[in-house]
């Protein structure tokens, strides 16, 4: 393969969910035809690289020229629940979801130490600190429900006990439009200890 074309392969599947063969067809798909499509992800990517940041207050995205966003600075937020993600995409897919009208705080990852991701890596000294400034009662974690993501909930609501804050994690249980047949035993074990009544 031709240096430059290897070159852009290579970026690509540096991309989460793109391995190396998708790279390839997306490269050969973007070089085939560049004015339609290579163009137009060079400039979609230079605008996003200009104008797309970190909310100053959640972490979530926004642009240059809205910070905090439009979600911390909405009106009707409920500014004493905080639901806390591990990243700014987590945020998008719980607002579409249309439940939660509470305020977000992205720590951007989770305690990984095979990634080296600590304490001082993530945001959760921002949070702390907003938890303790604005009057906070309720903090969700909506974190992953793997390893490093219980261990970032069992710190976090380590911490905001002792701010006296009510600490929740989102319920455990089977996907939406699924059996039990095809859930793994842990998902059946958390959806039998969280089960309700009808």
């Amino acid at each position: 393969m031709i240096a430059p074309l290897d070159n852009l392969v290579r970026t690509l599947a540096r991309l989460p969910g793109l391995g190396r063969r998708s790279a390839e067809r997306a490269a050969l798909a973007l070089v085939r035809d560049p004015e339609q499509l290579l163009d137009d992800l060079s400039t979609a990517l230079a605008h996003a690289r200009e104008h797309v940041r970190c909310c100053s207050e959640c972490g979530g995205f926004t642009t240059a020229d809205v910070n905090p966003c439009i979600i911390c600075s909405g009106h009707g937020r409920d500014r004493t629940l905080i639901c806390v993600v591990e990243e700014p995409g987590d945020i998008m897919a719980v607002e579409r979801c249309g439940a939660f009208r509470g305020c977000y705080h992205a720590l951007l990852g989770k305690l990984s130490p095979a990634r080296m991701s600590g304490v001082a890596e993530l945001r959760i000294k921002a949070l702390l600190e907003r938890v303790a400034n604005q009057g906070v009662r309720e903090v969700v974690l909506a974190l992953s429900t793997d390893l490093e993501g219980d261990t970032t909930a069992g710190y976090l609501a380590e911490q905001l006990h002792v701010q006296g804050v009510r600490v929740t994690r989102l319920a455990f249980g089977l996907p939406a439009d699924s059996g039990v047949g095809y859930s793994d035993p842990l998902t059946l074990k958390r959806a039998l200890n969280g089960r309700q009544n009808v």
